[in-house]
């Protein structure tokens, strides 16, 4: 068994036993230099948090432990295809590498998984069955001071 093998492993295990526990099948596994930083899985049952995702709760453990947003240098081992939200939380934090073990489109057969949500987020703003429109407010947006104090 390679490495990754080991860790996706864990990710299922994760998941598997969450789902004795009440919650939904999905673990995660960061991983930094060869070694186990955060393990982690879904808590979306006991904290009615609908972003307490597995692959969400390892990234805020691991920011806390290491002090630090950037995760470029870690590894996610996840049971399922990280979702819109978990996969772009994963960019966000510099992540280069990740591994999942079932697709979403096996979960979803399940009633379990984000396909559709990858689906329909590919649609333009006005077709997707959440309406989302622009309202601008007359001043400057913030963006620009922002990049400013960053640059500074």
């Amino acid at each position: 068994m390679t490495t990754h093998e080991s860790y996706i492993g864990e990710a299922v295990a994760l998941a598997a036993e969450n789902v004795t526990t009440g919650g939904a099948p999905y673990g995660a596994v960061i991983v930094r230099d060869g070694t186990v930083l955060v393990r982690a899985a879904n808590t979306v049952h006991a904290t009615n948090d609908p972003s307490a995702h597995a692959e969400m709760v390892a990234l805020r453990e691991a920011s806390r432990i290491l002090g630090s947003r950037d995760l470029s240098d870690c590894v996610m081992y996840a049971s399922g295809r990280p979702c819109p939200m978990c996969h772009a939380a994963m960019r966000l934090a510099g992540f280069k590498r990740g591994y999942f073990a079932f697709s979403a489109e096996e979960a979803e057969q399940y009633g379990a998984g984000s396909a559709t949500i990858y689906a329909e987020l590919c649609q333009p703003l006005d077709a997707q069955p959440m309406r989302l429109d622009q309202i601008r407010p007359a001043g400057d947006s913030p963006y620009a001071a922002w990049r400013a104090r960053r640059d500074a």
